[in-house]
């Protein structure tokens, strides 16, 4: 395999785009892959290489294949940036026990921007290093360039469903493994052994299936959540074949506020999400920001339920690290259907025996799961989760993102999403972190703010 990075600006068929280089204009080609904040970020068009692979070696096992790919290729990079050269974006399944696919797609065009650059890296076959007219004649058959700034309108704030069910101007979305009853009765048995003394702190998720009557218009859903959740890491990738894909393989995509480990030239950083307060739950004139510090920031509960996921984090990331900073004093994440309580961490790395520092997806393997989306100790609540939930969560809070042939990377988890089940219905997840103290008619509440995000971003009938 071989690799060619230019800058945007050196691409005469793409000056068009790069006098407006915002990404979040691509998501109308076909299948994109995606990871863009703000409107920056990668998005992979067409299709070089995949690897697929299930059970409890699915990180060794890509890292493997992709030392081997990277290893192999001829890459001239006239960029040099977390990012540029050989890339792939990929998805994990949530638990070694999953019947999905996780792995890595290796894109033939990648389209990146940042803060400071520009640029385009055509990845193909072979030993010999694309020329600038193979990429240029690459965007032209691959690129599909919106005029405005995003594929998709940002639609109207839609009322959140209550316990009850969706609000009638979502999709039909019908009850997963599980229907409310069912879940609330699994959330106040996770409780009684917390009580226990069983475990800390649990996460327990559960799905609705969606089907919104007419083909979802995969560029129109990713724009609407990149724009409305622009501070969000909106994300997409299929792991299966188009036309056949593979039993829980369907494409990934979402919008996740949570960053499980980013690297950047030796340096790991980490967005911890924990405690949670719907937006929806704001008093008729009260101050939002007054609101969100007093209940949040205030709350024993929320606190203590942040305090487990950042010591997981933490301890994932001390034995790749020469000093692990962050996350003393959490800080309230606005979001436009709720609060969070946030924590920054950062580390800076540690090369190993053979000298070499550990790559993004290493350390994702590492500090995966965390106790956000799994709970504590992670050993006992893993065991539980399957046994309550009673589901295969499948990608659904697994490491999402990229990393290219460096080591840089960013891994998000896969939160505030869906997997496109064909082409009308998906599946959407959400979960909550249950302590001794939690109700669960306002865990079932909870799950409903962050469904929002993707029912409202979906077709409605």
């Amino acid at each position: 395999m071989s690799a060619l990075t230019l800058p945007l600006s050196d691409v005469p068929s793409a000056a068009g785009f790069a006098r407006d280089p915002d990404v979040r204009r691509l998501l109308d080609g076909p299948d994109p892959a995606t990871w863009i904040v703000r409107g920056q970020g990668l998005v992979g068009l067409g299709r070089a290489a995949t690897f697929r692979v299930r059970g409890g070696t699915r990180f060794t096992a890509a890292r493997v294949w992709w030392d081997a790919v990277r290893q192999d290729a001829a890459v001239e990079d006239r960029v040099r940036r977390p990012g540029t050269g050989l890339l792939a974006l990929g998805a994990f399944a949530f638990a070694p026990s999953s019947t999905a696919a996780s792995g890595l797609v290796v894109p033939e065009l990648v389209v990146g921007t940042d803060d400071d650059a520009a640029w385009l890296t055509l990845i193909v076959p072979g030993a010999t290093v694309p020329t600038p007219a193979d990429v240029g004649a690459a965007w032209s058959r691959l690129a599909r360039v919106a005029p405005g700034p995003v594929a998709g309108a940002t639609p109207e704030r839609l009322d959140g469903p209550a316990a009850g069910g969706a609000a009638s101007s979502y999709p039909t979305a019908v009850p997963g493994t599980l229907d409310e009853g069912e879940w609330m009765a699994a959330v106040a048995d996770g409780v009684a052994m917390i009580r226990a003394g069983e475990l800390d702190k649990l996460v327990l998720a559960r799905d609705v299936v969606v089907d919104t009557g007419r083909p979802i218009e995969l560029g129109a859903v990713l724009g609407r959540l990149s724009e409305r959740f622009a501070t969000c890491w909106t994300y997409c990738v299929r792991l299966g074949d188009e036309d056949s894909p593979e039993e829980g393989s369907g494409r990934l995509l979402g919008a996740t506020p949570e960053m499980l480990v980013r690297v950047h030239r030796g340096t790991a950083s980490a967005r911890v999400l924990a405690g949670t307060l719907d937006r929806q739950d704001l008093p008729d004139g009260a101050n939002p920001d007054d609101f969100a510090i007093t209940e949040l920031g205030g709350s024993e509960k929320q606190q203590r339920e942040h305090r487990f996921a950042v010591e997981s984090l933490v301890a994932g990331l001390s034995p790749y690290a020469d000093e692990v900073s962050g996350g003393e004093r959490p800080f309230i994440l606005d979001l436009p259907n709720v609060w969070h309580l946030a924590s920054d961490v950062t580390a800076r790395l540690r090369a190993g025996v053979d000298g070499t520092l550990p790559s993004a997806l290493e350390l994702a393997e590492a500090v995966h799961p965390t106790a956000a989306v799994c709970g504590t100790p992670t050993e006992t609540a893993g065991a539980v989760i399957e046994d309550l939930e009673r589901m295969d969560r499948g990608l659904y809070a697994g490491p999402v993102g990229w990393l290219d042939g460096a080591g840089n990377g960013e891994w998000g988890i896969a939160l505030r999403g869906a997997v496109q089940l064909d082409a009308h219905r998906a599946r959407v997840s959400a979960g909550c972190g249950i302590v001794a103290e939690s109700d669960p008619c306002a865990e079932l509440a909870e799950t409903w703010a962050k469904l929002r995000p993707m029912l409202e971003s979906l077709p409605a009938r």
